[in-house]
């Protein structure tokens, strides 16, 4: 895959691009086992953890990098197959405040992960470079259907990094990832 150029992504996405150091595809890949891997250290009593009031619980965290996987990868997969479509915004907090996630058990999280992950690959991997390429408008901004890949790796290594140092700087927990 072509490197990535500053042209296909708009700048609010910069955290999390800079967090994917080398080939994409290879960091999607290895984060199928390291994330679930993550997430079996935590002890599920901390599961609905938070750090501070008004923050999300750990659950929370975790599903919401759950809801935005399918989200950029469904723009994705509209933008690879030419659908010029502008795709609407979505509201973060409204998909943590209704999806019920401290009710879920984090090996069931961690299940789901990955095999959405892994059915998401098959889709990314069957996109050649025209289709990386091509671009298309969500949020209002335009975006390359291969910044979007990098945005689904990066947005996850953002969050463990502040999983990690938030919510369990005391824990000695899945060091290995990320």
């Amino acid at each position: 895959m072509n490197p990535l150029k500053s042209d296909e992504y708009p700048a609010i996405f910069n955290d999390y691009i800079e967090t994917v150091t080398g080939d994409v595809m290879e960091e999607l890949t290895q984060q199928v086992n390291s994330f679930p891997e993550f997430i079996a250290s935590i002890p599920e009593e901390m599961g609905t953890y938070t750090y501070a009031e008004d923050k999300w619980t750990i659950k929370e965290v975790l599903c919401h990098i759950l809801d935005c996987e399918r989200i950029m990868a469904y723009r994705a997969l509209r933008f690879g197959r030419n659908d010029m479509t502008a795709l609407s915004p979505f509201e973060q907090d409204e998909f943590v405040h209704f999806g019920r996630h401290n009710d879920r058990k984090l090996a069931d999280i961690a299940e789901e992960f990955t095999h959405l992950r892994k059915a998401n690959l098959f889709l990314f991997r069957a996109f050649d470079e025209n289709e990386l390429t091509r671009k298309g408008m969500a949020s209002d901004r335009l975006i390359s259907v291969r910044a979007l890949l990098y945005v689904i790796a990066g947005h996850l290594n953002h969050h463990v990094i502040i999983l990690k140092a938030r919510y369990l700087k005391n824990q000695n927990l899945g060091n290995d990832v990320v």
